[in-house]
């Protein structure tokens, strides 16, 4: 039975304040005719069953749309976040905002996902800290936080959440899902998952198949604990670890690439230091260090390239050429793979020096192929 079943609970869609939530993936460069009064919105239901049979009592996903659902309810385009991002992937929330959204240069009246003609929907996913249902949450069975009593999910639980939200919505088919990084990984889990949800979907800077292992989310708790303030977890009352987190994200931007970013606006190499000790500082001070551990466990036991046979989509696969995280030379066998389930696939790669977070602020070099992809699936 379809997760939507579960739509019997409460439905709730709500607007939020509009105050911006910062995004993560480098959007520096906006394009022109950039949309000026994006709303947050949520939509929560009841009784959420998690693949490993656990059930939230309460699931809420704050969205941001754009464009105008058809009547057919057939033109709608998910997109997905990466892994410390949001669901604020376009526009401003008012025009005074430094800003806009970390892939305003691809979506927008005119762009390569046009909201003129398409139906823009990005959540911000279960698990992660700008809204949605977390460890951050408040357990409506006991009124305390979660914490890190969070239960484990997985990537099939938060495509389950984005697809009982559509179902909600009124979207009955999807013309793409895309995203970068993360969001990369959600776009495959939707294809295996979904199969006949959507006619294609584009994964950016991302792998088909999560790494890692178990090593790496006890790494990322060790150094957590290294602040007497994390408190197993429990770090809430005691001013939460910021300074821990703080040291995380500097070097996560540098190895994303945020410093070559940054590089083209501010010559001065002290001063883009500090810019992006600043911009580390002011995430690790939303950004909740559980969310971090039930994001990466999900992460690293993600693999959509054992379900490949099931993919109906077409697939975009984009690579940035100087990404650390994901680099080309891992596309040739993701590629083979696909071939060899059936699946028809195209490459891209992005030619930059922007690294990982490079899908934004290079917006214009592979825009026209997302453009084409696109158009392409709906004919």
């Amino acid at each position: 039975m379809r997760r939507a079943a579960l739509l019997t609970g409460c439905l709730l869609l709500t607007c939020m304040g509009c105050a911006a939530t910062p995004g993560s993936n480098g959007a520096a460069l906006v394009a022109p005719d950039r949309m000026e009064s994006v709303v947050k919105q949520t939509w929560t239901m009841r009784d959420f069953r998690l693949e490993s049979g656990d059930v939230l009592p309460e699931l809420t996903l704050v969205y941001e749309s754009y464009g105008r659902l058809a009547a057919d309810g057939r033109n709608a385009i998910l997109i997905t976040h990466g892994f410390t991002s949001s669901q604020h992937v376009a526009g401003k929330y008012s025009p005074s905002d430094e800003t806009a959204g970390w892939w305003d240069g691809l979506i927008g009246p005119g762009k390569a996902i046009d909201t003129q003609r398409y139906f823009v929907v990005a959540s911000n996913m279960l698990g992660s800290s700008y809204g949605s249902t977390a460890p951050a949450s408040l357990n409506p069975k006991t009124g305390q936080r979660y914490g890190p009593d969070f239960p484990d999910i997985t990537l099939r639980d938060i495509v389950a959440a984005q697809k009982a939200m559509l179902d909600a919505l009124g979207v009955k088919h999807l013309v793409a899902v895309a995203g970068p990084s993360f969001g990369g990984y959600q776009a495959f889990q939707w294809a295996v998952t979904y199969p006949d949800a959507m006619r294609g979907i584009v994964a950016v800077v991302t792998a088909p198949k999560g790494s890692g292992g178990p090593a790496a989310v006890e790494t990322l708790r060790t150094r957590f604990a290294t602040q007497p303030s994390w408190n197993g977890g429990w770090h809430y009352d005691r001013g939460g670890i910021v300074e821990t987190m703080t040291a995380l994200r500097v070097e996560t931007l540098q190895r994303y690439g945020t410093n070559e970013v940054l590089a083209r606006t501010i010559a001065d190499p002290g001063a883009r230091d500090a810019e992006l000790r600043r911009q580390a500082a002011a995430w690790a001070r939303e950004f909740d260090p559980n969310s971090l551990v039930t994001l990466r466990t999900a992460a690293v036991r993600f693999d959509a390239e054992r379900d490949f046979a099931r993919i109906r989509a077409k697939v975009l696969y984009v690579i940035s050429r100087t990404d650390k995280l994901f680099p080309p030379s891992i596309a040739p066998a993701v590629m083979d793979k696909l071939a060899r389930a059936g699946v028809s696939a195209s490459y891209f790669e992005i030619d930059t020096e922007l690294g990982h977070v490079a899908s934004g602020p290079e917006w214009a070099k592979w825009g026209p192929r997302l453009q084409t992809f696109v158009e392409d699936l709906d004919r």
